[in-house]
């Protein structure tokens, strides 16, 4: 009886945000205008960066990778979210959504490790200021740039791979917005512990680790500048963090959400809120928030 329920479903309904009309028509004005913004916005600071002579150090290398990641992050989601909002065939292949899910988890693991590698940038910077440059080389920087986007490559392939061979048969109809991991299991017929276990693994030796090295930098920089004399030199030298602490924040508190919580407190709808923050709106935000921020970039 099972096996003549299972199926090998070639395509999915992505149910999206919302069946009511009108709010259909609102999210699709606000997503678009998010969208462009994020395009606009990152392409504009990697732009100023290449550009600029006083901004070719480290920091801004690493802030070039994490625009890349911001425009590939919401350029993988969000068109798929504004077509589906619209169109009344809501389907999407299992190519189209494998494609999808590996592009989602990589460059969502990548952004974990180039924000650990800033925060150590941030304490090379900071304590140790004579050294900066030789433990920053050009070389260590393309190094820990191009480690970051290999593993990540790798670990999404693992677990897309894992994930289309579930056997689904309770729906192929997903309650998301796009191809993410979790609501998967929901509908697969088998037993999904060892895919979810594997999630966690994964998550925790990236996520976890990529955090803990963040912590660590911090700890470090937070004891350097406390023994700062000057009042002035003191803020300068949190000021320079503070863009990043707000970036990381913002990211590690909705990803730790949507894949640590047990399976049984997942809510739908929750999760999607979730899901929206660090997929679309932190995409925006970002290069605003180093731009904002950043009396450098301000004046290049």
């Amino acid at each position: 009886m099972e096996s003549l329920n299972e199926t090998s479903a070639d395509r999915f309904i992505l149910l999206g945000l919302t069946n009511t009309p009108y709010l259909q028509e609102l999210c699709v004005f606000v997503f678009l205008i998010m969208y462009l913004v994020t395009i606009a916005g990152n392409l504009f600071f990697i732009i100023v960066v290449g550009t600029s002579v006083q901004l070719q150090t480290p920091m801004y290398f690493f802030l070039c990778n994490l625009s890349v990641i911001d425009i590939g992050f919401s350029s993988t989601i969000v068109p798929t979210l504004l077509i589906n909002s619209v169109a009344r065939d809501k389907s999407i292949s299992l190519l189209g959504c494998g494609v999808q899910m590996f592009f989602h988890l990589a460059l969502g693991s990548t952004e974990c490790f180039i924000l650990s590698v800033m925060a150590y940038d941030r304490y090379a910077a900071i304590c140790q200021p004579l050294h900066y440059y030789k433990v920053m080389s050009k070389t260590v920087c393309i190094c820990l740039a191009s480690g970051s986007w290999t593993v990540s490559l790798i670990n999404s392939a693992i677990h897309v791979v894992f994930t289309f061979q579930l056997p689904f048969c309770r729906s192929n109809h997903i309650n998301h917005f796009f191809c993410e991991m979790p609501p998967f299991f929901y509908i697969s017929c088998r037993d999904t512990w060892f895919n979810e276990v594997a999630m966690y693994i994964s998550a925790s030796i990236i996520g976890l680790c990529s955090f803990f090295l963040t912590l660590i930098s911090y700890v470090s920089i937070v004891l350097t500048i406390l023994k700062i004399c000057s009042t002035k030199e003191r803020m300068k030298a949190f000021s320079t963090c503070g863009s990043h602490l707000t970036v990381v924040s913002l990211y590690y508190g909705t990803l730790t959400f949507m894949y640590f919580h047990p399976r049984s407190d997942c809510f739908p709808e929750t999760a999607k809120t979730t899901s929206l923050i660090y997929t679309v709106v932190t995409p925006m935000l970002n290069p605003l928030i180093y731009s904002i921020r950043n009396e450098e970039v301000q004046n290049s």
